[in-house]
């Protein structure tokens, strides 16, 4: 099944960026406080809680409707719906929030202008955010949806970005340990050491768990 596979993918991106990151929006309708308790409730969907599923989504999706035109809350929102075909048994079910999800992320990336290069949630430029949640969600889906290619085009995209070396560290670090997790998967063995070996370099707050990785690859 995709969905562990998912729900992986969405946990290494924002349980990263939840422990390094302090939650502020540099400007938006949408208050820190609010943005925070959605996000919350995003790290306990991820953590198994099959309710904080629900109410990710509900919360996410209230955000974009106060504030439609900022691109991460509507990547937020799609990968929580995403991750609600978690939460049901029925083929047909799972299938429907896993596509409406993607639509949402979809409707993220056509938003995204030059404007959104400027900083918002996190601290983090809003371009670079809402791409590297799509890439994250793309890549924890199964072939069947055909979109890890885009997912990897996207996490490219993050990685040569000149916006990346001017973000905090910790968001850094968890592009770098996604890139590094996604090559290894793929027996990049030398591109994976690269990108763990980045993080470590770089001291960033995921260079213990780079480490750890380091030493899979060499045994």
């Amino acid at each position: 099944m995709y969905h562990p596979q998912l729900r992986t993918a969405l946990r290494r991106h924002g349980i990263a960026l939840f422990a390094a990151l302090s939650l502020q929006s540099a400007f938006g309708a949408v208050s820190e406080p609010q943005f925070q308790a959605a996000f919350e409730q995003m790290q306990l969907a991820l953590k198994g809680d099959s309710g904080a599923v629900e109410r990710a989504a509900e919360k996410f999706g209230a955000l974009v409707q106060a504030d439609p035109a900022d691109p991460v809350l509507l990547a937020y929102a799609g990968a929580s719906t995403a991750l609600k075909a978690t939460t049901t048994l029925l083929p047909w079910r799972k299938m429907g929030f896993a596509e409406d999800g993607l639509a949402q992320i979809d409707k993220a990336l056509a938003l995204l202008q030059p404007q959104h290069d400027q900083p918002l949630h996190h601290h983090i430029p809003a371009s670079l955010e809402t791409r590297f949640t799509a890439a994250s969600t793309f890549l924890g889906l199964p072939d069947m949806f055909h979109r890890g290619p885009r997912g990897t085009q996207l996490l490219d995209e993050v990685l040569k970005s000149p916006l990346l070396p001017k973000a905090p560290l910790p968001f850094q670090g968890t592009v770098w340990m996604r890139a590094g997790q996604q090559a290894a998967k793929e027996k990049r063995i030398d591109d994976a050491k690269r990108w763990f070996n980045e993080v470590v370099q770089h001291n960033a707050p995921q260079a213990e768990a780079a480490r750890a990785k380091l030493k899979e690859l060499q045994s």
